[in-house]
């Protein structure tokens, strides 16, 4: 900002701009609130099917986060321009300030050539009036006013630029719609555009060769600044993918005597984390530079990128392991897997297996995986961001992307120095129930579960019949992700396991053999279990119109359940499919937190569902020895208790309707238990024929 600028400066209509911007800032929260409060309350209530389910619900969910976007842009903006405004009226007012000190020394400043200025005499003492006493000055005097406004002019300049700065930033970050950053002032922003300046030359420049003291400080930029949104992105674009992967690369082959890995071993999870964090939120801008380094990023994955020692690592590789923190952008997460899938068939593994010399070690967080199957942490990444997670597992272009995970990959062990389950095909299940049930973390006390949109629906089928396919190589890690998956849906699969000889959207004889598989661990069917006594108590609550069909239902489902655990720990056979965990003493185990809090019966029905299940679960009767049975009568006999109590709840919330003398057969403690355990006999005949017994 020139001189003439800033002295003649009329920021009034700036100043109508802030209070223009102050009362969007007024009308989109009311829109916002009623976008939320009103439109998204009721969509959520709304009891939609079909395409309503999935487009008016999702279009209205987006609408009500674009006004909340909008409003939070519109503040941003008016904080800044606010801030912006008070400093340059400021400045001004310091100026004419400056000035005037100047004029009682008899000094004046003027415009010169080119935007700059000049100080001069006001009045040469020569051509001062008769009798004029004109003011003394030093040369010093002269020097303390060129400084004073030179400085109050680099600080209304440094107010102008930045403050552009970062309102470009600010709406760059989306191509369409609005930006969720938030920033109190202009300074906060522009302290983030220069921190991460700071982190990108100091990575950059030094690499793995940098100090402790200065890892130390670029570890604590990120981790204070990993979720900042023009600090991710500036971060991000001004260090570009190349370097990115060449750190990471010999990160993972140190042979400097002060290398990080030896010195911050410690902290070397931190960082891969906070680091993940800064790429993955950076990944959600849509401005030009990032487009082009998501282009660039995939591109660099599929090639080979060597490190210190001469060994040679794969983008892949080093980029999903930064991928296991952070949230990545959905339509970025799809590229890269749609990438990973095809050069793992084009590698034919498991001939090469991602297996580099010498070995690295590319992963940091936990001291098990060396990092090297780069499947794992993008399907960890998946998991993080369910609705790319769905996209990936419905998938068939340009391959099959649930058939490769579920099914055709031959994993390996990249954790050899611990035995355990197989870290990839844990992270599949993990991302398999993400993809089916719109959410991460099925234990996490806050997540919202909403109805199933026809995507989610799909993946839920897709999985289900790769899986059922499997037979008994069901991979173990996917029992407990399968039962919360089927408890997910639960009001699908209590329908097809009630009637399975009916035509059902999902299929009972793909039911029956996941099911059977599920049960081969203790823990995993107490999990599905306790699922589907959600579903059948969720049932009992909704069902309204025919009552006797939801205790019908129950009984034949519960039937259903016994012949998989029957099926899969008898060794008539001469194979036994059940493992090591059923023949152990103890008390059972459920793995899974809140079942299926979706359902319209709420806490109420959690209560007593916890009750049936750990009854169930813990009685006596219902253990199986080392040398399983093959008595059906047994396997029956021992669910008797779990029908009586299931009965129980059923008549509690139909007693008028049971006590009606038109509806016979429905008696407390004898006639609804008769009803429940027929329908439970009938329910194990019909899955005895799912499951093809003869």
């Amino acid at each position: 900002m020139d001189f003439e600028t800033l002295r003649q400066g009329d920021f009034g209509q700036l100043g109508q701009a802030v209070t223009a911007w102050n009362g969007m800032i007024g009308k989109l929260e009311t829109l916002e609130s009623d976008a939320r409060d009103d439109l998204k309350a009721k969509a959520d209530k709304a009891n939609w099917a079909g395409l309503n389910a999935s487009v008016s619900r999702e279009f209205i969910t987006k609408t009500a986060g674009e006004f909340s976007d909008a409003r939070t842009q519109a503040k941003t903006i008016h904080d800044i321009l606010k801030d912006t405004r008070d400093e340059l009226v400021s400045y001004k007012e310091q100026l004419d300030q400056a000035l005037e000190r100047g004029r009682k020394k008899n000094l004046t400043v003027t415009k010169a050539e080119g935007g700059g200025f000049t100080v001069t005499m006001l009045i040469h003492p020569d051509q001062a009036p008769k009798g004029h006493e004109v003011p003394d000055h030093s040369p010093q005097d002269m020097d303390y006013l060129r400084d004073d406004v030179q400085r109050i002019l680099n600080r209304a300049t440094e107010s102008d630029t930045t403050a552009a700065t970062v309102l470009r930033a600010i709406v760059d970050q989306a191509e369409v719609g609005f930006s969720g950053a938030s920033y109190g002032d202009r300074d906060a922003a522009i302290d983030a555009l220069h921190k991460a300046d700071e982190a990108a030359k100091l990575l950059k420049e030094k690499g793995d060769k940098m100090s402790p003291a200065e890892f130390q400080k670029l570890n604590g930029l990120l981790g204070s600044y990993k979720n900042d949104p023009l600090f991710q992105e500036q971060f991000a674009t001004q260090l570009g993918p190349k370097a990115t992967l060449q750190f990471w690369a010999d990160l993972s082959t140190p042979d400097s005597p002060n290398n990080l890995t030896r010195t911050q071993l410690n902290q070397l999870g931190e960082f891969q984390k906070n680091l993940g964090h800064v790429l993955g939120g950076a990944t959600q801008s849509d401005s030009p530079a990032m487009r082009q380094w998501e282009n660039d990023m995939l591109k660099l994955s599929g090639e080979q990128h060597s490190t210190r020692r001469g060994g040679k690592v794969w983008g892949f590789q080093i980029m999903s392991n930064l991928m296991r923190t952070g949230d990545y952008d959905d339509q970025f997460l799809n590229k890269y897997g749609n990438q990973l899938v095809a050069k793992e068939k084009e590698m034919r593994l498991p001939g090469n297996f991602w297996s580099m010399q010498p070995q690295p070690k590319l992963n940091y967080i936990g001291d098990t995986e060396f990092g090297r199957d780069p499947l794992t942490g993008f399907l960890t990444a998946l998991a993080n961001s369910p609705d790319a997670s769905t996209d990936f597992f419905n998938a068939k272009e340009p391959q099959d992307n649930a058939q490769w995970v579920l099914k055709d990959r031959p994993y390996f062990d990249d954790s050899p120095l611990k035995d355990g389950p197989n870290e990839a095909k844990d992270a599949v299940g993990k991302a398999m129930f993400a993809a089916v049930s719109g959410v991460s973390d099925p234990k996490d006390p806050g997540a919202e579960f909403l109805p199933h949109s026809p995507e989610q629906r799909e993946a839920m089928k897709r999985s289900l019949g790769i899986l059922s396919s499997r037979g008994n190589d069901f991979p173990p890690e996917l029992r407990d992700d399968m039962a919360l998956a089927m408890g997910n849906h639960g009001d699908w699969v209590h329908r097809a396991m009630s009637d399975p000889v009916s035509r059902h959207e999902l299929d009972s004889g793909q039911l029956m053999e996941v099911s059977k598989q599920i049960s081969r661990n203790r823990d995993a069917y107490g999990e599905l279990v306790r699922q589907m006594h959600g579903a059948v108590v969720a049932d009992i609550y909704t069902e309204k119109a025919h009552p006797e069909d939801s205790l019908d239902r129950a009984g034949r489902t519960i039937g259903f359940l016994e012949e998989a655990r029957y099926q899969a720990t008898n060794d008539e056979k001469g194979e036994k499919l059940a493992d090591a965990s059923w023949e152990k003493a103890g008390r059972y185990h459920v793995i899974g937190g809140l079942v299926t809090p979706w359902h319209p019966a709420g806490d109420a029905a959690q209560r007593l569902v916890d009750v049936v299940t750990s009854k169930m679960l813990e009685d006596e009767q219902n253990k199986i020895s080392g040398e399983a049975t093959a008595d059906h009568q047994e396997t029956y006999r021992r669910r008797t208790r779990e029908l009586q109590r299931i009965a129980d709840i059923w008549y509690k919330e139909n007693t008028e309707w049971a006590e009606d003398p038109t509806h016979e057969g429905y008696s407390k403690n004898h006639g609804i238990y008769k009803q429940i355990g027929e329908a439970a006999n009938d329910g194990n005949k019909k899955a005895e024929g799912v499951a093809g017994v003869q």
